[in-house]
This record gives structure tokens, sequence and C-alpha cells, in this order.
């Protein structure tokens, strides 16, 4: 465990080495914008948006229960083996399942992979541990049979270790080359770099009172020493100095023109509520769901963008998600026993109490119809456990009113 150790940093060496590549990283990890920012994973996250976006997805798949369940003869069940339990409480001695989730989905949106240490104990390769490991410590190599390989680094000194797929939980986002995700930031680094450079502005501007600068035009020409006077003079006497506010008096028929335009004439309001959208579409979310909307929307809408937000923005990620956890978590005899992962998206959907009554009681058969639901199916969308009793996995029967004349043993009384 030794290489393991450096890797998490439990070694005092191996602490002083990540901070100095993470320094190393930082200053030539990003790759610059026409804006002239540099961009990657650590400056897209402190634009606001870019936060917004990435927390709303990876909440979305980490607040939801994560299950191990295995289906047999059409009846499903939770399962809390070793492996259950650690998708579902616990994967590794310092994180709960909600933590570890949310930290692969950071990897996972803004560098378009995430990688994962699998550790199997014994000769039935069981799961004992889940580790997430910083996609910057990874390269990924695919060999001529197509297989993959992972080289993880431990340190700054490049002490390295090369695992195969077995050890390596891979997940990718959208591909090109089918095996290595795209780099979402990097695609998405125009609009997060005019995004930076729109609020350096902002700042530079704040931080100036909020006032533009000019131009001091002169009628005579300046000695170095007279030069260095009034700029200190302005110093002291333009917005930010110690006499802001105050009126500003000049001599020698100097005149002060404004250079730089307005926040209003630069339209800088209008331009940011745009890179809102913008980086919202690179991200796949809804601009409500990070706490932007027009004045047209409404409650009906918005609830109808929140459904929206599940089913095409969080349920891809859910099914990726799944699948591949079925994949690399399970094996070959497991699947073949009914056995998959299972994310519970109906957390996110269940609506007023009211509304999910009349809707169990309509698939129930209720007022006599043909129900599409079993008793089974609604307590499995409450995520209660299921019913032992026969009948609650059989879909309800119409009932048919018969009259009394179209009962042969009863009939009807004949009129007078």
């Amino acid at each position: 465990m030794g290489f393991i150790s450096r890797l998490l940093g439990r070694e005092a060496k191996s602490r002083s080495a990540h901070e100095s590549l993470d320094l190393f990283r930082e200053i030539y990890g990003g790759r610059e914008s026409r804006s002239g920012v540099p961009v990657n994973w650590k400056t897209a996250l402190d634009v606001s948006t870019v936060l917004a976006c990435v927390r709303v997805i990876a909440n979305g798949v980490s607040q939801v229960p994560f299950h191990l369940v295995q289906e047999v003869n059409g009846r499903r069940n939770v399962v809390y083996d070793d492996l259950g339990m650690l998708l579902y409480r616990r994967p590794n001695p310092w994180q709960t399942s909600y933590e570890f989730r949310e930290t692969i989905m950071f990897h996972l949106l803004l560098t378009g992979n995430a990688f994962v240490f699998v550790n199997r104990v014994g000769s039935e390769r069981k799961v004992i541990e889940l580790i997430p490991i910083e996609p910057g410590r990874v390269s990924v190599k695919q060999k001529p049979d197509y297989s993959l390989e992972y080289r993880v680094s431990a340190d700054a000194n490049q002490s390295s270790q090369t695992f195969g797929s077995d050890a390596i939980w891979h997940l990718r986002g959208p591909s090109w080359n089918t095996w290595l995700g795209l780099d979402a930031v990097k695609l998405a680094r125009e609009a997060i770099g005019l995004t930076v450079s729109l609020e350096q502005g902002q700042a530079e501007f704040q931080k100036n009172g909020a006032q533009t600068s000019g131009v001091m035009s002169m009628t005579q020409k300046l000695s170095p020493d007279r030069f260095e006077f009034l700029s200190k003079w302005l110093d002291k006497h333009l917005p930010g100095g110690d006499r802001f506010g105050k009126p500003l008096i000049i001599d020698d028929a100097a005149k002060y023109t404004s250079m730089i335009m307005s926040a209003v004439d630069q339209q800088l309001i209008e331009t940011r509520k745009f890179q809102i959208e913008e980086i919202c579409r690179e991200f796949g979310v809804m601009p409500i769901m990070v706490g932007y909307s027009d004045k047209a929307a409404t409650y009906a809408s918005a609830e109808q963008m929140f459904i929206a937000h599940a089913v095409h923005t969080l349920d891809p990620w859910y099914q990726r998600v799944q699948q591949s956890a079925d994949v690399n978590l399970l094996s070959e005899r497991q699947r073949a026993e009914g056995y998959y992962t299972k994310l519970r998206e109906n957390a996110l959907m269940r609506g007023a109490a009211k509304d999910r009554a009349e809707y169990y009681s309509k698939g129930l058969g209720a007022g006599g119809g043909k129900g599409w639901l079993t008793p089974n199916d609604v307590r499995g969308f409450e995520d209660m456990d299921l019913s032992d009793d026969p009948e609650a996995d059989k879909l309800p029967q119409p009932i048919v009113n018969q009259s009394a004349s179209d009962d042969p043993e009863n009939p009807a009384p004949a009129e007078e």
C-alpha cells in the first residue's frame, strides 16, 4: 500500500510533492482563450455560473440513493452486500456515498474523465474499497489489443504505477476517440474566458470608484519632474484617491477628457447575462437551475423546466454512471444473475403527495378500470420494501358490473 499511501497524501513527502505538482499544473495546465485569460478546471470554478452548473448536476446525481439491485423472475430486490454498501453508504474510510459521487461528478464534468481505484481482494476479486483519483494524475493509453492501460502518478517526482482496467473504474463523458472523454472546460474555454475577462474588467471598474479614467491634456511640454508631480497629483485627486468626491482644480489651461466607455455604454450587464446562458448551454443546464430566469417565466413554466432538468440534464448522467458501474464493478457472472446498479431518480420526481396519490390510485385501477401498476410497483416508486404477498405482484383486474337481468339465477321481475 506504499504507492496508494503516497497517492492519497498519507506520507509527509507526498504532501509537499503534491503541492509542487499542483503549482506546475496551475501555471501550465490551462490554454489561453481569445480573451487572453488562461482557462483550466481551477480558473473555471472561479466563475460562479460554472460552479453552479457543476454543482447542480453533481447534487442531482449524489442526492438520490445508489443501490445494487438484483432482478429475478421480474422481482427486483435491493442487495446490501459488500459492494452494495460501498455504493449506498461508504465507498472508502473517509467519504460517504454522497461525497464520493459528488467528487467524481466534479471530475467528470470539468475534465471529461473520472478515475476510481477499485481495491479488489481474494481469489473472487471482491471489491472492498473505491478511491477517487485526481484526473491530472492519470494518463490513459490504448494498447494494440484495444485494452486500456492507466499510468497513475503519486508525486511530483513522477513516481508512478501502471494499472489495468480491472483496477481502475474509468467514467467518461462524451468521447471522440471512444476511450477518453473530451475535456469540457477546454471545449467551453471561450465562453468561460470571456466571463472571467468581464468579471476582471468590472472588478477594476469598481476598484477605481466606479468611475472612468481619461486624458489630461496640457498646453506646455512637461519635464520629467513636472510629469512625476502631476502623476502623484492625479492619484490624489481622481476617483479612488484621497480627495475623491471633492472638486477637481487644474491650471495651465489643462483639460481632462474621459476616454473609457461606461458600463451602460458597454452594455456590460446584458453581456454578463448572455454569458450565463452561454455557459449553461455548454453544460446542458437550464438557466433557471442556476438562479437565472427571465421575467416571462411563470410558476407553471418553472415547474416544467424543473422536470426538463431531471429528464434532459440528469437522466443522461444517471445512465452514464449506472452503465459504467455495471461493466466496471460487476463480474459477468453477477450480471448474468440479474445484478445491476440503480440511481433512484424517482426521489427527484415525486411531486406533491396529492398528485402522487391520484396517479397511484388510477394506476391501481380505482373506479373499476384496468390498472397498469401493481402494489409492489407503487411501493418501489416510494422506495419502500416490496410486499411478500403474492397478490402484490399482480395487476388489478377491471370490475364488471352485472345487472340482475343478466343473471340467469336471479331474473328480473316481470313488469305489470
